[in-house]
């Protein structure tokens, strides 16, 4: 199914994207598309059967703004240097263990929303990449299989980031990764089971209609299911929780000198094969 939230900020509903594209109310079976949602399997079942029925109300989607496709995500946990291609383009080691790094739930925004350029920004970076969200309660697992048994989810996100502010300010990457909008999540939250090898998916970024980004998840260093079952030596990740699992190579740090930073008035755009597509246009703050 492809889940996902409408409506004004802050006043989203949920929804479905049906197969013949039509988008479907389900505000009358469910409160929200959230953790509790994906951890519930007969909830989630119910709107299946819903879903196939064919009796669910159109919405009519003009005008209509699509919102991040998870509600009240506890956490947020991005891998970083997770592509051997983006490894190599910045001229680091591919790491021995996935690096961590968190992003707070208040930077999420909807897939077509505006991106704020923070004030005194010079490096602000662009970063396709494939969100996880949990399905089930993640602690100390074995292996990666039971890490992707553990998956409920995948969306599309931008993991916009500030470079300057990540790596040339001292202590940790966070004060790059935390700026207001730094997280565009969606359009769709695609459950797991319509997604047959998540280590198989084009990710693709587009910066003012010129091709930047143009990868495949079989590049990931560390595969989503192990990612899964390492944060879980670490962490415990409840359903809703999302995990941003890096890039592929073609981002602006990346490139040679001059390198092209975001600017206000740049639009970039993004898909994932499967997932859908995004496009922000970035302002100054």
């Amino acid at each position: 199914m492809k889940l996902l939230r409408v409506g004004p900020v802050g006043a989203e509903r949920p929804a479905l994207l049906d197969q013949d594209g039509s988008l479907r109310d389900l505000s009358g079976l469910i409160t929200d598309v959230d953790g509790a949602l994906l951890a519930d399997d007969s909830v989630l079942s119910r709107v299946r059967d819903a879903a196939e029925s064919g009796e669910l109300p159109v919405l009519d989607a003009e005008g209509l703004r699509i919102g991040a496709p998870v509600g009240r995500i506890g956490k947020i946990v991005g891998i970083g240097l997770n592509y051997f291609g983006h490894a190599a383009e910045i001229g680091a080691e591919p790491p021995a263990e996935p690096i961590l790094f968190l992003k707070a739930a208040d930077t999420v925004v909807g897939p077509d929303d505006t991106v704020l350029i923070p004030r005194g920004s010079v490096k602000t970076d662009w970063e396709a990449e494939l969100g996880v969200v949990i399905g089930a309660t993640a602690r100390y697992l074995s292996s990666a299989a039971e890490g992707l048994a553990h998956v409920g989810g995948y969306t599309l996100v931008n993991d916009v980031s500030e470079r300057e502010f990540q790596i040339e300010r001292g202590g940790t990457w966070d004060k790059g990764k935390n700026c207001e909008t730094f997280t565009p999540l969606g359009p769709w939250l695609v459950t797991a089971d319509e997604v047959a090898d998540p280590q198989d998916l084009d990710v693709k970024l587009w910066v003012n209609g010129a091709l930047k980004q143009d990868g495949n998840t079989a590049d990931q260093i560390f595969p989503v299911g192990e990612i899964v079952r390492y944060l879980s030596q670490f962490m415990t990740l409840y359903p809703g929780d999302v995990i941003v699992s890096g890039t592929p190579a073609g981002v602006a740090m990346g490139q040679p000198e001059p390198k092209p930073y975001l600017r206000a008035g740049d639009v970039v755009e993004l898909e994932i094969a499967g997932l859908g597509r995004q496009r922000q246009e970035f302002k100054g703050a």
